[in-house]
């Protein structure tokens, strides 16, 4: 019942030793945003994954303090508006749900502080153009989704070190004396990740792999566009061991 949640979840928040207070409300079975969290709008960290959630309250923005917020393994559809309230957000973690492009709202422009965003396995054909805000984002999760292309204004987040593309089907131009045809990209782990993630073997492998075509997944051109990125491919498993 409502009130054995609550008492658990009073139970669940924990004060860190650097000050940070988490409430972890993961797994709890919980279908609707209980009304009761918002007397609790001081913490810093939120977990509530891995629960029934299709939606977020309009005022989830009240949770101005919230630094990480977790809702990943859910069934959201949308986001409201006011979660552009949450500016200091750092991390969010959006993965396993059911968003699709149209259910970012601009708002979430205003999430200028995110260094994390997750939004693997999602049902995203395309990339929400308002991410091009988020110009302090250093690590984008978008495995396991619908896309094909990657949009341009990627090459515009400058502080990107990571991107994970595992699961898409991506297609790569590839251009003959008469014509440029399209094919899909190999299903395999895809990433673009900063070479200063990478150990020197890495660096040198990814190099010589994209020097000699061998199993490239992006087109050559497009690679050169995202400034410090390298896609490992065919060495995948060593930049993984790195990171």
């Amino acid at each position: 019942n409502s009130n054995g949640k609550r008492t658990a979840a009073k139970k669940a928040i924990r004060i860190m030793p650097d000050g940070r207070c988490r409430l972890d409300l993961r797994n709890m079975g919980i279908t609707n945003f209980p009304s009761w969290l918002f007397k609790l709008t001081s913490v810093t960290e939120l977990d509530l994954s891995c629960n029934q959630l299709k939606k977020l309250p309009d005022n989830i923005g009240s949770f101005l303090s919230l630094r990480r917020l977790d809702l990943h393994s859910n069934k959201l559809e949308s986001l409201p508006e006011s979660i552009g309230s949450l500016v200091r957000l750092t991390h969010l973690n959006l993965c396993n749900n059911c968003l699709t492009s149209a259910s970012f709202p601009s708002s979430v422009g205003f999430l200028t502080n995110l260094k994390s965003l997750n939004l693997g396995l999602n049902q995203l054909d395309s990339l929400p153009p308002v991410l091009v805000a988020l110009d302090g984002l250093e690590e984008l999760g978008l495995f396991d989704n619908q896309l094909v292309i990657l949009p341009d204004f990627l090459k515009d987040l400058r502080n990107l070190t990571k991107v994970n593309l595992k699961g898409n089907h991506l297609l790569c131009a590839q251009e003959d004396s008469e014509k440029t045809t399209e094919k899909s990209a190999p299903a395999e782990e895809v990433y673009l990740v900063h070479e200063s993630s990478l150990c020197d073997t890495c660096i040198t492998r990814c190099v010589k792999t994209r020097r000699d075509g061998e199993g490239e997944t992006l087109e050559g051109r497009k690679i050169e566009t995202y400034p410090g990125l390298m896609v490992p491919n065919s060495v995948a498993i060593l930049c993984i061991i790195c990171l």
